[in-house]
């Protein structure tokens, strides 16, 4: 490989995300449970989630939108102020949760920081995000830091474009295969995916990716093993 960027994605592949959402959604669900049974509400909230992302884009605040609107559908506009005022403090201490980095992310950067790039190539609200990666300890790594509206392969070739090298000198490291693997593999970079236990429906896909330019690891410093 000729590799010149090293990105990396942010959210559950440097440092804990989903969990904070999940446990974030079942406190809503405990909230709303006198309207609908949990999986209901869950269903509810991801349906109004999709629908808002071309307006809100990814991150805690189109969340907590997502979950009024819910709480609002759920109801029939019944809801009383004191859920809404709920929801917010639940969004809130959501934002205000603490950053825990993920095994291996330290010593990995550690290692590549000086030989490649390094980038990060994340989707989310552009506030947060800076503060997560300051807050982190983590921004001395990197050359770049890349919040994304979205991760779709025009995308990724805008970023390449303005790093000024070629999808063949790309590394994309990530924990989601629909947005970190796929959309890199098709314009001809490389990519690699280390799973999170617990992974957003939204991002899920239901078949195997195989391809010369894939790698799957367990835990992140895997791949100093082939790229090192």
């Amino acid at each position: 490989m000729s590799l010149k960027v090293i990105a990396f994605d942010a959210d559950d592949t440097l440092f804990i995300n989903e969990t904070y959402f999940d446990e974030t959604e079942k406190k809503f669900c405990g909230l709303m449970e006198d309207y609908l049974s949990h999986q209901g509400i869950s269903q509810e909230l991801f349906k109004v989630e999709i629908d808002n992302l071309k307006m809100y884009g990814y991150g805690i605040k189109g969340y907590i939108l997502s979950m009024i609107e819910a709480a609002m559908k759920i109801s029939n506009n019944t809801i009383p102020i004191e859920i809404i005022e709920k929801i917010i403090q639940y969004g809130k201490e959501l934002i205000e949760k603490p950053i825990v980095l993920l095994d291996g992310v330290q010593e990995t950067l550690e290692a590549l920081h000086g030989k490649y790039k390094l980038v990060v190539a994340t989707k989310g609200d552009l506030l947060d995000q800076r503060r997560k990666l300051h807050n982190s300890g983590l921004g001395k790594y990197f050359h770049h830091i890349e919040v994304m509206s979205d991760k779709q392969e025009l995308d990724y070739l805008d970023l390449i474009k303005r790093l000024e090298i070629t999808p063949q000198e790309f590394m994309m490291i990530g924990n989601s295969l629909k947005s970190d693997v796929l959309p890199v593999l098709a314009i001809g970079g490389h990519a690699v995916h280390i799973p999170f236990h617990t992974t957003w429906a939204h991002e899920k896909i239901d078949y195997k990716v195989e391809h010369d330019n894939f790698n799957a690891f367990i835990k992140i410093s895997d791949i100093l093993k082939t790229i090192i």
